[in-house]
């Protein structure tokens, strides 16, 4: 008998083990969902009337009177009541652990001036314990109503932090996530002066007379981080058990983290242990710690087929900045700072030797890039590390924000996911023209439409906490390439829009392609997990104008509910 004959016998045979056991699962549905428009990501039936589950999966998709016979006389029954059920939305790059600490600390996203978010710190001191760190997140110049009354290169000082909080160390992160501001008492803690030493790939932005303003970008950002007390395993536990809840309550049944600690691996796996991981976890590695990478490049990726709910199984580096902290690294000046350009934040040698190894050991490599040089670096790396073997390596480019033209059919051929964040174009688009230029905007800044055109995988997510962790939003950004105020009428450059199913399918089957688990999630079939979003409104014919009313109902992940919203 030959090979072939060999494989088909035993592919026959998983077909009829397949057929027996949904055979015998017709009479042990656990669940039987129906009375809604269902929007499967399917592509032999991208819309059904029902759907059941057993097991934590899905035993059947279709129409609601072929559903009945799979049901049971335990079987429950949720009707949809009109609302819609899509599969669990994909947060395909955030930050978790950021973001839980983001809950324990100053929100200053909706600051409008530099004296707001001094007025919050004086909040802070005013209850805070003596020597005790004022930490804040989420502040931007460039969304400010007016300049502060004292700015060095685009930024401001510390000087009025340093009045209100003369006792207490203050450390407040920019929204990118590339820059912060301390206070004197904190540079103090931390050693910085005008004679520290700057980091290569970072920057102690200093005044005329050469001292430090208090705002650090890049590498730089790491003395201020050092001086931070140390956080404990409880903290690190209950800081992503807040990013949790806040998961479920916006529909996130997965989430792929950016750049996970061994700290961080830790905590996961004291949740998984304690039952408490509600959304599933998929994991890069932080490829800035040379000693986890070591260890992981050894022996290899971690992935959970028994339960799926934790894999680790990617790198990630960071070759440059963001926009918003002019870091991000341009092949020309920048529109609104002639004499810079950005810089690489790591070498580009780190990028090629880590792509080498990662795909020896079975790794995926993503990398932050945002400015349209580190894009083409970055691409240049992945070509050579692959030498026309890339195969089915989907590595992958986090944000991919600004690219030159000549750069953008590349992805495609070189089978490079684009892991992007509609949500950026609606904060960001007002003022990144500043940056750039109309010129380089039209020619490549978000050009959703451009990738997609060209065979490229987009996968969608918000970056959270560097933006709100709201799905809807990201999901409006694509469909409408307005600011959420709903602004300009058209769109900026809306011949990049994408359509609803495509902006769909970013954030759930696409999402799940980007790694490698397209097979278990991303769309609603037989075999696959029971992971399902219900929404308040039909996402693909609500009108324009009513979508960021849009709610969630209901997140469910293997066939459990993990929120539902109690209506008044």
């Amino acid at each position: 008998m030959n090979n072939t004959s060999k494989l088909l016998i035993r592919l026959l045979g998983l077909l009829a083990l397949c057929a027996s056991t949904l055979g015998q699962a017709a009479t042990t549905g656990e669940l039987l969902i129906f009375g809604g428009p269902i929007y499967t990501m399917a592509a032999n039936q991208p819309e059904v009337a029902a759907v059941v589950v057993a097991d934590g999966r899905v035993l059947f998709a279709g129409s609601r009177e072929d559903a009945q016979a799979w049901a049971g006389s335990d079987t429950r029954m949720l009707d949809l009541a009109g609302n819609t059920m899509i599969p669990g939305f994909i947060e395909s790059h955030g930050h978790i652990m950021s973001f839980g600490y983001s809950l324990r600390e100053l929100d200053l996203s909706g600051a409008k001036t530099y004296s707001d978010i001094v007025a919050q710190v004086a909040a802070a001191v005013a209850t805070a314990e003596p020597g005790e760190w004022i930490i804040g997140n989420s502040w931007h110049q460039s969304k400010w109503t007016s300049p502060p009354p004292v700015e060095v290169k685009g930024f401001q000082t510390h000087g009025l932090l340093s009045e209100v909080s003369p006792d207490n160390p203050v450390l407040l992160n920019h929204a990118s996530g590339h820059a912060l501001m301390v206070n004197a008492r904190a540079m103090q803690i931390a050693g910085i002066n005008a004679d520290t030493v700057v980091p290569e790939g970072g920057e102690i932005i200093k005044d005329a007379n050469g001292e430090a303003t208090g705002l650090l970008t890049e590498n730089a950002m790491d003395l201020a981080y050092r001086a931070l007390p140390v956080k404990t395993a409880a903290d690190n536990q209950q800081a992503l058990g807040l990013a949790l809840n806040e998961l479920a309550r916006n529909g996130i049944t997965s989430f792929q983290d950016a750049g996970s600690t061994q700290a961080d691996i830790d905590a996961y796996r004291a949740l998984y242990a304690q039952g408490k991981l509600s959304s599933r976890l998929w994991v890069m590695l932080a490829g800035w710690d040379q000693s986890l990478l070591a260890e992981w490049l050894k022996k290899g990726p971690e992935i959970d087929a028994d339960h799926d709910f934790l894999t680790i199984r990617a790198i990630k580096l960071v070759a440059d900045g963001a926009l918003g902290s002019r870091g991000a690294w341009l092949l020309q000046p920048y529109s609104d700072r002639p004499d810079w350009s950005g810089s690489a934040s790591i070498p580009m040698e780190t990028v090629l030797t880590v792509a080498r190894e990662a795909l020896q050991a079975g790794f995926q490599l993503c990398v932050h890039a945002i400015g349209d040089r580190a894009n083409r670096e970055v691409l240049d790396q992945f070509e050579t590390a692959f030498h026309g073997q890339h195969s089915d390596a989907r590595f992958r480019i986090e944000h991919a924000q600004h690219l030159s033209a000549q750069d953008i059919a590349r992805f495609a051929q070189l089978g490079v996911i684009a892991s992007m964040q509609g949500i950026h174009l609606s904060s960001d688009r007002p003022w990144a023209i500043d940056r750039l230029g109309i010129a380089r905007i039209e020619e490549g800044t978000y050009v959703w439409r451009k990738l997609l055109d060209s065979g490229a995988i987009i996968i969608n997510g918000t970056d959270v906490p560097v933006e709100p962790v709201n799905p809807i939003a990201s999901f409006y950004a694509l469909v409408t390439r307005k600011t959420l105020a709903g602004l300009p009428e058209n769109g900026y450059e809306p011949s990049q829009k994408l359509t609803r199913p495509e902006a769909l399918r970013a954030y759930t089957l696409n999402a799940a392609y980007g790694a490698f688990e397209e097979n278990i999630k991303g769309s609603i079939e037989a075999g696959k997990l029971a992971d399902f979003t219900i929404l308040s409104r039909d996402i693909m014919t609500v009108p324009e104008n009513e979508l960021l009313a849009v709610q969630i109902e209901q997140t469910i992940v293997g066939g459990n509910t993990i929120y539902l919203r109690h209506h008044k």
